[in-house]
């Protein structure tokens, strides 16, 4: 709510801009981690210029996913891509279209279409931009299949795509749960990019599915 907040204050006085909106997203993001006490490990990413745009495509464990997201791609400019429902929620819905995050409604195919149309012209103006292409958080664990809107996105676009392994964040926050859990080890593994040029979207999704089977941890267990 506070970041929320200051998006808003900041739209008002017109002193809102993306540098200072990702460095209050990143702090707040880091914040969270701290207070709710997470072993965060974190695995390549190390060469990707942080002034470049890429679409980095996640697997989806949990609502604390953004936090962790936020905090820890080497992205100077991070937006992401979010079901529509998100945006309905007060303060934080607004403040999301107002920090320019990407809106999707699945139930409609011509602005599911537009969203990402906008998507792309954010990424072409220097943001890099987040998805989760299974859609949506899985109950489980394990990875759901992977929708072709994100890889459209890269594509339309003509940046790479870096491929991203979440593994421990359905531990920190489960499925229906609001109480965030305690002291919870949570890896990421940051892939090398995938070229999208000469590539149909049937074989970046191929691609992606390869790095998640590698590197996703379907048989993670949640907490006691």
């Amino acid at each position: 709510l506070k970041l929320s907040a200051w998006v808003l204050q900041a739209t008002a006085r017109g002193s809102l801009t993306r540098s200072e909106c990702d460095a209050r997203a990143r702090r707040f993001a880091r914040d969270v981690i701290a207070k709710a006490g997470v072993d965060l490990h974190v695995n390549g990413g190390d060469n990707l210029p942080p002034d470049r745009p890429f679409v980095y495509m996640s697997n989806h464990q949990s609502m604390f996913d953004i936090p962790v997201m936020w905090a820890v791609l080497p992205a100077q400019t991070l937006r992401f891509v979010a079901k529509t429902e998100l945006f309905s929620t007060p303060i934080w819905g607004r403040a999301m279209r107002v920090g320019e995050m990407i809106e999707v409604d699945r139930s409609n195919r011509e602005q599911a279409i537009g969203a990402l149309e906008r998507g792309a012209e954010l990424i072409r103006s220097g943001v890099s931009v987040w998805i989760a292409p299974e859609g949506h958080r899985s109950d489980t664990g394990k990875l759901g299949p992977l929708k072709k809107g994100g890889f459209h996105l890269a594509k339309n676009a003509g940046v790479d795509i870096v491929p991203v392994a979440v593994n421990g964040t359905i531990n920190v926050l489960p499925p229906h749960e609001l109480k965030v859990r305690q002291n919870q080890r949570v890896d990421v593994i940051i892939g090398e990019p995938i070229a999208v040029a000469d590539r149909s979207v049937d074989e970046l999704i191929d691609a992606l599915h390869d790095f998640f089977g590698d590197q996703v941890d379907e048989d993670v267990l949640l907490a006691s």
